[in-house]
């Protein structure tokens, strides 16, 4: 009985033991400060910028020409392919002729009988002349004569007129391209009864050079003056600025384009300048009534600081950025952004050339924590 209680007071003594080093491991691993959680940083850097505004603008035909029909009739023919390109001049649709064929004949021989007329009467003031000059008719068989020879002539002008407007009516069941470029879709279809009252048979727009249009606001101009020359007038600074397009997906239009034209007056309505600039359209991009945003880019290149739009974030009190201080702990810095340049930002106050900004993990940190900052190089 006694070694048996001598074994179990051992046991119980080794099992307390490996308890208390258990616990006292735990409390070692919890007494053990956390890891700092990494972040990705970049370097504040300074880059030549070349001042900018942008606006919202508005891509325009330079020539954009509605076909109708100037005459009733049915559709024939119809001489393209929807979406083609056209030139001027080019036969697109024929209208029935019939109709208006007879129309010129009827005219033609309305003229020859009025030929006959004027012939004769002609002929009866020759004679009439010629009996008053002998005292062998009065003089008012002279005066009927050329009143009839003049009424004949003015017949003839008239039908010479209506002659004129048939062979225009004729020449009208011929629909051609007022203009070089491309033809959309056709509303109606072959069989279809058209006239100067239906709609638009279809539509011919004009491809390259192409416009664009945006408003500037009075704000804006001043902006303009401000930013992009210090001296001269709203036509001459915009006339020297080079004008660029970011498409719907964010990319840019690879040609730049020139103002080529300031209105005079202001819009009453939105107290806004209408603007239009001409840029190439060779490919095609640029489609009739599509929605850009303008960069309209001028001046000299000026020094900026320049970090990645992905690093700026926004509160209730504003744009602001983390930066990664001496100490590898984490501060606010309140910003003013200027304007964006690709996927970069210039900023005009808050930073200095060097400071390290976070760019990823940034919702892991907080102002005052510890991290692991991994520098990436501006760019990449």
């Amino acid at each position: 009985m006694a070694g048996c209680a001598y074994r179990s007071l051992v046991t119980a003594a080794i099992f307390i033991s490996a308890i208390s080093i258990g616990t006292g491991a735990m409390a070692q691993e919890a007494a053990k400060p956390a890891a700092a959680p990494s972040v990705s940083v970049t370097r504040v850097v300074e880059k030549d910028i070349r001042p900018a505004i942008s606006f919202t603008g508005r891509v325009e035909a330079v020539d954009k020409v509605d076909l109708r029909a100037r005459v009733d009739g049915f559709l024939e023919k119809r001489l393209f392919t929807e979406g083609q390109d056209v030139k001027q001049g080019d036969l697109l649709f024929v209208m029935e002729k019939g109709q208006y064929e007879a129309a010129v004949v009827q005219a033609e021989g309305a003229i020859e009988s009025a030929k006959a007329v004027l012939e004769l009467a002609d002929i009866e003031v020759q004679r009439q002349t010629t009996l008053v000059a002998k005292n062998a008719a009065a003089q008012n068989q002279l005066d009927l004569a050329i009143a009839r020879q003049n009424e004949a002539k003015g017949s003839l002008t008239q039908l010479n007129a209506a002659l004129d407007k048939a062979k225009l009516d004729l020449g009208y069941t011929e629909i051609r391209s007022p203009i070089d470029g491309r033809i959309g879709r056709s509303v109606y279809s072959i069989g279809n009864f058209v006239g100067p009252s239906s709609n638009v048979l279809a539509t011919v727009v004009s491809q390259d050079p192409i416009y664009v249009s945006f408003a500037v606001s009075q704000r804006e101009i001043l902006a303009i003056r401000e930013k992009l020359t210090s001296k001269g007038t709203l036509g001459s600074t915009v006339d020297a600025a080079v004008v660029y397009v970011d498409l719907a997906d964010g990319t840019r239009y690879g040609e730049p384009g020139k103002v080529s034209f300031v209105d005079v007056t202001t819009d009453q309505g939105t107290d806004t300048l209408p603007v239009r600039a001409t840029f190439p359209n060779p490919h095609r991009i640029l489609v009739d009534g599509q929605l850009v945003t303008v960069i309209v880019e001028g001046g000299a290149a000026e020094k900026s600081l320049v970090v990645p739009q992905a690093a700026i974030q926004v509160d209730q009190s504003g744009p602001f950025a983390l930066v990664v201080n001496s100490e590898n702990k984490i501060e606010v810095r309140r910003i003013e952004p200027g304007q964006a340049e690709g996927s970069d930002l210039s900023v005009l106050k808050g930073l200095t050339v060097g400071d390290r900004i976070v760019t990823e993990g940034i919702q892991r940190v907080r102002p005052g924590q510890v991290v692991e900052p991994l520098e990436v190089k501006s760019g990449s």
